[in-house]
């Protein structure tokens, strides 16, 4: 190997003068989840809590899936504490200090979050102030359940942190569990999860293992929820797409976050937009935005799609699953894009090209509008 170190942004490389391939030094600390995947793995949720040492779990969903909490509640048996199905988007400050009181009054040892981002997200709130071990079922494919990442909501603003703390203990991903997910918000869903990875793949602190997982999650997500979104009750393409659910998650929680997110928290938060929406509208813009700040990592983006161009497989993907593909449809004013311009430079996350307002509202105009990026 040659000697010589170069530097490529972020880190140091070593070149092989007779090999293609380049590996940068990095350091990887990547905290892990027990997980337990496969159809009828719902089954075995209370030996689950049983092996995290709870006797008193409290189970969580939003209104809409309380039929499935107090489902499992009734699998837990002596070991349920009660349902609080009060989660909701983007999880608002009143609703994560009305949980932590909640499940003090329940004497909560455990938290048990069925759903998908929002209630995780409020679990990840209360073991945020209690340090509950958290153990999640997720039915949508936002792989929260699978990062040391919280997000809470105060006067318009969403802010998130990392504490590892936060990071479910245990997972259990059953497939048959989404088979009544829509296949519009199925199809959103798996958008905003190949956003994780799409962002994990040029991220700064990123490494080989983790664009390895964020590829692969990639591909599986684009083979599975075009046949998710035909075919919803195809148990085999729903299981694809919550393994690709499970790589994005992993990935993004074991690399740093860039103008994608902190767009998608910035218009989350300042205008009630639906979360996996907004991903599905922002990531092919985004991805342009970035395109030749990140050459190969739009390679890898592309190579996973089958695409010529990573943002117009995106955009085409989305396009193709009948996905939004314009803020304008989600309900964003138009005068909202120069505050959500303003407000995205104002705490921007590290990312491959420099942040600016001008560049941001044009970003953020050609969202509203809904043009195919070129």
């Amino acid at each position: 190997m040659a000697d010589n170190n170069i530097t490529n942004g972020r880190m140091p490389v070593i070149e092989s003068p007779t090999m293609t391939m380049r590996i940068a030094s990095f350091v990887a600390d990547q905290p892990a989840s027990r997980v337990i995947f496969g159809a009828g793995s719902l089954g075995r949720v209370a030996e689950e809590v049983e092996r995290l040492g709870a006797t008193r779990a409290m189970v969580l969903s939003t209104p809409e899936q309380r039929g499935q909490a107090e489902d499992v509640a009734r699998r837990l048996g002596e070991r349920s504490a009660g349902v609080y199905s009060e989660a909701v988007m983007h999880v608002p400050i009143e609703t994560a200090r009305a949980a932590r009181e909640e499940a003090r009054r329940l004497h909560a040892d455990c938290c048990v979050a069925v759903g998908g981002g929002s209630t995780i997200g409020l679990g990840k709130a209360i073991a945020l102030e209690s340090a509950l071990p958290i153990l999640a079922i997720p039915t949508t494919y936002a792989g929260s359940e699978m990062t040391p990442i919280y997000g809470l909501t105060e006067a318009g603003v969403k802010k998130t942190g990392r504490d590892r703390k936060v990071l479910p203990k245990t997972v259990i991903y059953d497939p048959e569990l989404t088979l009544s997910l829509p296949a519009g918000i199925s199809g959103t869903s798996a958008m905003n999860a190949i956003a994780h990875c799409v962002e994990a793949l040029y991220a700064h602190d990123g490494n080989p293992i983790i664009s390895l997982i964020a590829a692969e999650g990639i591909r599986a997500l684009a083979r599975s929820i075009p046949v998710v979104v035909r075919e919803p009750g195809d148990l085999a393409a729903r299981s694809e797409a919550l393994y690709g659910a499970w790589l994005g998650g992993t990935a993004l929680g074991n690399s740093s976050m860039g103008l994608h997110h902190k767009l998608c928290h910035t218009l989350g938060g300042a205008f009630n937009l639906p979360h996996a929406e907004v991903h599905t509208v922002i990531l092919p813009h985004a991805t342009a935005y970035n395109r030749d700040a990140a050459p190969e990592a739009m390679r890898a983006i592309a190579d996973a799609l089958g695409a010529r161009d990573a943002a117009e497989g995106i955009y085409d993907l989305a396009v193709d699953i009948q996905a939004p593909v314009s803020l304008r449809e989600l309900g964003m004013p138009v005068e909202g894009i120069e505050r959500a311009a303003r407000l995205a430079t104002e705490f921007p996350y590290r990312n491959p090209r420099e942040v600016d307002y001008d560049s941001l509202v044009a970003l953020i105009g050609q969202a509203w509008h809904g043009v195919r990026p070129s």
